[in-house]
């Protein structure tokens, strides 16, 4: 037996996994133990967790891999630093002493950290990925296909931006790479910057405001900002950023072009401009991406194609990708951003290293990303009776079928069952619930449970055997990483006033059976259900179904803004009590709101720092 933990840590969404065998046994960001939104820190809690899952000591692990190589990155800084000197020397002097005591120094800080697990850890059993291989393997290795092409796009790994590698049985090679500062995730994150969102957690937001807005600004990005070559390679004119040196993503150029100051995150107004901005990047996005995936296709003429990165978490990208079909089909790891690099590098020394034979799952082997910790019945119990919860234990089918009938009701539902999902997609295992054919689900949901912005949009969860009847898609989405719009026969018809509505105004309208999950450009950011990997989430929906016709509910992760995950029946009950859910079903349990002690409640709405 050869056991393998990946780590990555120390930039942002640490993690580990853990690979026995070649098997995924477990993965989990340290995030949903610290209640820290993106920890960045050392995975203690994440190890333990996996370790834990095998019955494993760390002495009984035979490679510790950590997913990129520090010496690379500190090399790509300097050089960067020199070539741009003098200027940004503040930056410099601010990121030398960091890199000095800590990062630069990262193999024995690891070596330190494992040898408190194990006094006899050897530093031969450490061993380093590469950034983008450790992308480009969580990509490839678990996928359904014998043969790939695997692209992975994100902000930097060490030097590379940009990766296209082939996989064919247990090989991965990488064939092309665009490096630092010229990056799409980069890009992305420099218009998430200038909107008024988080740089590393806002760009889904950008994503999410896009459909607002019209793509003004496209032409003007292509002419002056980015080159974009036939064969989807680019260059992007540093004169309009800030980030290589500097402290901010863009600088007074950038703004000048479009002719507005920076948002100031939670002051300023979202206005059509903003939107129109979203729009535009996310256009620019595609048209990046499209031109690179069909010069992939053409280029290799393999049909399958393989993604991972954090820009490959952009969904409606990802849509467009399916639809164009150049590759016949697509593969996206479900936890594409750094948290997915601790699995990869785990992967990459069983296939690649040690040269061990691969065995394609034809579904794929994440499991349904269902790879975190798990709380038996009678863990919950005592966990909900240490909160003072009250609560009722049922049979199995009769939680189902009062949780499905509080959803037909119209209330919202806290769901946590089984396994932990990996990955940042609550996918019904630690996941609020929702009735879609409510007109006023999505502002409750957004306003009342999450304390967010209203504008976000929310994911339809359908059984698989349903999808097409509902939406255009006829495929597999169990990781919610494609965006397909509702089908013709489902929609409403819209009066003129109505169409001619445009910005934040499209939110209030009516435009399907399932308004609940239908943006504003018709489109929903699709999960697949399927018995074979939750069956208890299947189970719930078929039983909605039978109640009322419907085989989707709404699916937003368990969660307030600002705030990981939930991870333990504990962190669900302070949620449910610091909210308007007003049901929360854990195992078999099923509490009400109004049957709990008003005095557990707590105050969510300044409890997280806002992401």
């Amino acid at each position: 037996m050869t056991t393998i933990l990946g780590i990555s840590a120390f930039y942002h969404d640490s993690a580990a996994a853990l690979v026995v065998d070649g098997d995924i046994i477990a993965a989990a960001q340290e995030e949903r133990f610290t209640r820290k939104k993106h920890d960045p820190g050392y995975p203690h809690n994440a190890i333990d967790y996996v370790l834990s899952e095998a019955g494993l000591a760390l002495d009984q692990v035979d490679y510790v891999a950590f997913y990129d190589k520090p010496f690379l990155k500190f090399e790509r800084l300097l050089e960067t630093y020199v070539a741009h000197a003098p200027k940004g020397f503040k930056s410099f002097s601010m990121a030398m002493p960091v890199w000095l005591r800590e990062k630069l120094f990262l193999k024995d800080q690891l070596f330190k950290e494992l040898k408190k697990l194990d006094k006899n850890f050897a530093i031969e059993k450490l061993l380093f990925g590469e950034h983008h291989f450790s992308h480009a393997a969580s990509a490839f290795y678990p996928s359904p296909f014998e043969e790939a092409v695997v692209l992975t796009l994100d902000g930097v790994g060490e030097w590379a931006t940009t990766t296209v590698a082939i996989g064919k049985g247990n090989k991965l090679d990488i064939v092309k790479e665009i490096h630092f500062p010229h990056s799409l995730g980069l890009l992305y994150s420099a218009f998430t910057y200038y909107t008024g969102f988080r740089v590393n957690s806002g760009e889904y937001k950008v994503m999410g405001l896009a459909p607002y807005g019209e793509p003004r600004y496209k032409a003007l990005i292509f002419e002056k900002i980015i080159d974009l070559k036939e064969d989807g390679s680019f260059r992007l004119d540093q004169s309009y950023f800030n980030y290589a040196t500097g402290l901010t993503m863009t600088n007074k150029k950038f703004s000048d072009l479009f002719g507005e100051p920076v948002r100031k995150p939670e002051s300023d107004e979202l206005t059509q401009f903003h939107m129109d901005i979203a729009a535009s990047v996310q256009a620019v996005t595609e048209e990046v991406v499209l031109t690179m995936t069909r010069s992939l296709a053409h280029e290799y003429n393999i049909p399958n194609l393989c993604m991972a990165g954090g820009v490959a978490l952009n969904c409606v990208a990802n849509g467009k990708i399916l639809r164009d079909q150049s590759f016949k089909d697509v593969w996206m790891q479900p936890a594409a951003g750094d948290a997915g690099g601790a699995l990869g590098v785990a992967l990459a020394v069983w296939y690649k290293e040690l040269d061990n034979p691969r065995t394609v799952n034809p579904k794929d082997a994440m499991q349904g990303a269902y790879l975190g910790p798990c709380y038996g019945q009678k863990v919950i119990e005592e966990q909900l009776m240490q909160c003072g919860a009250k609560f009722d234990t049922l049979s199995e089918e009769e939680m189902l079928e009062q949780t499905a009938l509080a959803l037909a009701e119209g209330k919202a539902i806290g769901w946590f069952q089984g396994r932990m999902e990996f990955g940042p997609r609550a996918l019904g295992g630690r996941s609020v619930l929702g009735d879609p054919r409510s007109e006023t689900m999505q502002k409750t949901l957004n306003l009342k449970v999450k304390y967010r912005e209203s504008f976000r949009p929310f994911a339809p969860s359908v059984l698989r055997e349903d999808v097409a009847e509902w939406f255009e898609l006829d495929y597999d989405s169990p990781y919610m990483q494609l965006v397909a719009d509702v089908n013709h026969h489902k929609r409403r018809q819209m009066s003129a006033a109505e169409d001619a509505l445009f910005g934040i105004d499209k939110l209030n309208t009516k435009r399907s059976e399932i308004p609940a999950v239908t943006h504003v450009d018709y489109s929903a950011r699709i999960q697949t259900v399927h018995k074979e990997t939750n069956h208890r989430y299947h189970a719930l929906i078929s039983k909605f179904k039978q109640k009322t016709g419907c085989p989707v509910v709404v699916n937003t992760s368990f969660n307030v803004r600002g705030e990981p995950i939930v991870c333990t029946p504990e962190d669900a009950f302070r949620c449910f009590m610091g909210t308007e859910i007003e049901v929360l079903v854990v195992g078999n349990c099923i509490l009400r709101k109004e049957d709990q002690d008003e005095a557990l409640t707590e105050n969510y709405t300044d409890k997280y720092e806002l992401d």
